[in-house]
Order: C-alpha cells, then sequence, then structure tokens
C-alpha cells in the first residue's frame, strides 16, 4: 500500500505526524508513505524508516515570489512529482486550504478531516472522504485517529511512538565527554519567551551545581541572547549555528532538556528526551511537547493561557512592586522563577 501524506508545517506540527505512521506501520505491514512537507523541514520525514520519499514544497519562499517560482519550473517540478505516482491514499494530516489544495496533484483517493474537525473548515471540500475527529485532545492523538479512518485499522491503544531511527541521522563520532543539559531559549510569539533574566538564573543554578549546559540558536537575536545567558559562566557553551540534522544529534545525547513552547522542545519529544517545557500563554494539553518522558509547567496567572501574542495584562499595583516589568514579561512567567524551573529539572533528572 502506498499513501501520499500532506503535512507541510510548522517543525512541531511535522512531528506530530510522526506517531501516526508509527501506527499505520505497524498495522499494514508493507505500507509506504510519501510526504509533502515545506523544504526547511524535508530532513525529518527521511529519519522514518516507512518514508519512501519526501516531496519538499517551497510555499513559504513561493508566497514571496509567486511569479519567479512559476517561470523557474519549480511549482511545475513539485506537481510533477506529487502526480506521477498512483496512490491507494491521499491524507490531508494538516486541515489547512493551503494543504487541501495540494492534495489536487495527487493521484488518489483524498482523505481529511471534516467540516468541524478541521482548523479550517473550508479545507474539506477538497475531500472525497472526511473523517471526524474530536476536538479537545493533543494534536498527536487527533493525527493517529486520522490515520485509522483513513486507512481502515484499530487506533492503538499503545503510547505513541515517533518512530524515528537514530542510524539516518548523522551523529558525532564520539559521544560528548561529559553529561550536558539543552536549554531551547528560542520560540516565536513575543509571550512565549521564558524571560531572559530567568534563563540567565536557570543557567547559573546549573553551573553551580557543576551541569554542562548547551545553548542553540537559530538567528543573531537568539545568538546574543545565548551569548549574554552563558556570559562568565564556567560550564555554559553556546553551540555553533547547526542544521537541523545537527540540532536533532545535540538533542538525541542530552541528558534532559528544559524548552519554552518551541518546535524544537517536539524534536527533544520525537527522541525521547527527558524534557521540562515552560508554558505561559498556550496550552499544553493541545500541542506541548508530548511522550512518556515529557513534562509541562504552566503558568497558574489568572488570565493564563491566553493564546496571545501581544501580552494584554495590565499590571496591578501589588503586581508593579513585586516585579521588574521591564526584565520580567510577560508576567504570567513569574509563576515559573529559575528557581522553581530548576527543582523541577533535577526531579525530572532524578527519574532518568
Amino acid at each position: 500500500m502506498r499513501v501520499l501524506l500532506v503535512k507541510t508545517s510548522s517543525l512541531g506540527d511535522v512531528i506530530h505526524a510522526l506517531p501516526a505512521i508509527t501506527d499505520a506501520s505497524r498495522a499494514i505491514p508493507g505500507i509506504r508513505f510519501d510526504w509533502v512537507v515545506e523544504e526547511s523541514f524535508a530532513e525529518i520525514p527521511a529519519w522514518h524508516p516507512a518514508v519512501h520519499q519526501v516531496i519538499p514544497v517551497a510555499l513559504r519562499r513561493w508566497r514571496k515570489q509567486p511569479l519567479r517560482a512559476w517561470r523557474g519550473g519549480e511549482w511545475r517540478a513539485f506537481t510533477e512529482a506529487v502526480g506521477d505516482t498512483p496512490y491507494d491514499a491521499v491524507i490531508d494530516a494538516q486541515g489547512l486550504l493551503k494543504s487541501a489544495l495540494l492534495t489536487r496533484y495527487g493521484q488518489g483517493p483524498v482523505h481529511g478531516l471534516d467540516r468541524d474537525s478541521a482548523r479550517e473548515p473550508l479545507a474539506s471540500l477538497f475531500y472525497r472522504h472526511r473523517h471526524r475527529v474530536a476536538w479537545g485532545r493533543h494534536a498527536v492523538e487527533r493525527v493517529r485517529e486520522l490515520f485509522a479512518l483513513a486507512l481502515g485499522y484499530a487506533l492503538p491503544d499503545a503510547p505513541c511512538d515517533y518512530g524515528l531511527d537514530r542510524r539516518r541521522i548523522p551523529m558525532p563520532d564520539t559521544p560528548a565527554a561529559v553529561p550536558y543539559l539543552v536549554f531551547l531559549h528560542g520560540t516565536t510569539w513575543p509571550t512565549k519567551h521564558w524571560p531572559e533574566s530567568y534563563w540567565r538564573g536557570l543557567a547559573e543554578l546549573a553551573d553551580a551545581a557543576g551541569w554542562e549546559t548547551h545553548l542553540p540558536w537559530g538567528n543573531p537575536e537568539e545568538q546574543a541572547r545565548a551569548e549574554r545567558i552563558a556570559t562568565g559562566l564556567a560550564h555554559a557553551r553556546v553551540l555553533p549555528r547547526l542544521s537541523l540534522a545537527g540540532m536533532a544529534a545535540e538533542l538525541a545525547g542530552a541528558r534532559a532538556c528544559v524548552a519554552v513552547d518551541t518546535g524544537l522542545g517536539h524534536l527533544a519529544a520525537a527522541f525521547d528526551v527527558p524534557t521540562l517545557s515552560l508554558f505561559g500563554p498556550t496550552h499544553p494539553g493541545f500541542t506541548g511537547a508530548w511522550g512518556p518522558r515529557q513534562e509541562h509547567l504552566a503558568s497558574d496567572f489568572p488570565c493564563a493561557p491566553c493564546l496571545k501574542k501581544r501580552c494584554a495584562h495590565r499590571p496591578t499595583e501589588q503586581e508593579r512592586a513585586a516585579h521588574d516589568l521591564t526584565r520580567e514579561q510577560p508576567l504570567c512567567f513569574t509563576r515559573l522563577p529559575p528557581q522553581r524551573v530548576w527543582q523541577a529539572c533535577l526531579a525530572r533528572l532524578a527519574r532518568t
């Protein structure tokens, strides 16, 4: 059986589809997947043994220069790559108009979420087979159920298995000389950032305890923050800029991670790395890092989770007196100070 999967972005969403592929490969021996994915995440599907072909798409880049993509032949090359193979099923696991449109180029019956289940209800108009998957559960479990309905097998009740083959990832020739922690301090929304002063406090606590900490970065702003966090600490190391495969190898070798709500936290979960994820404005129950060794610390601030990219909270007089409103933003993270996070991290390490 051969299936075309459309799940293009983002990093976390791509990783959320991996356990469903593992389920399907166990339920249907010999099944093979071709996966349409955004070019910046194209390395990840190839790490799963049930993925036969990765078909990169560049919607993010093409939107900026559509005529160039058309004239340069990139769009035609994509449609030919998708349309050349007859498929037993085409699954849109994203439920967006952009992903639904891409399914039109595949040869095979198209499956997706029905209008009450998809993030963009109009996407369901493009599917021959529409499946109802209830809201209110984690994204990983919803994708697993969609696959079971589309491919006709019983949904497993076993814990999710991302199914990644570490042998497909270039790993260091020699393991790290000493155990290390990874602090994933970068994220997208301004409100999802744990305050930099808190990261510094956490790094100081880890340094005093003799733990080596690694600080990755993906852009100049994150690099500058990592360097400020590490300044003067004997055991804190700012990493060089890494590819996605390099970041995967770094995470796979870590003793544990501390992360904010970020795609790299999902990558750590996919490698079953013990991870402590910090949540202020977002809800860990729906999109948090998922797996048996994942732990979430969520703020119990009165307005959390607000699900807003910009903080709309107006500090009270008591909050103004108790906190540095310049360095401790957003205030929902004041419920997760460095000392509390470090104690939770130590407890997570003790259970590893």
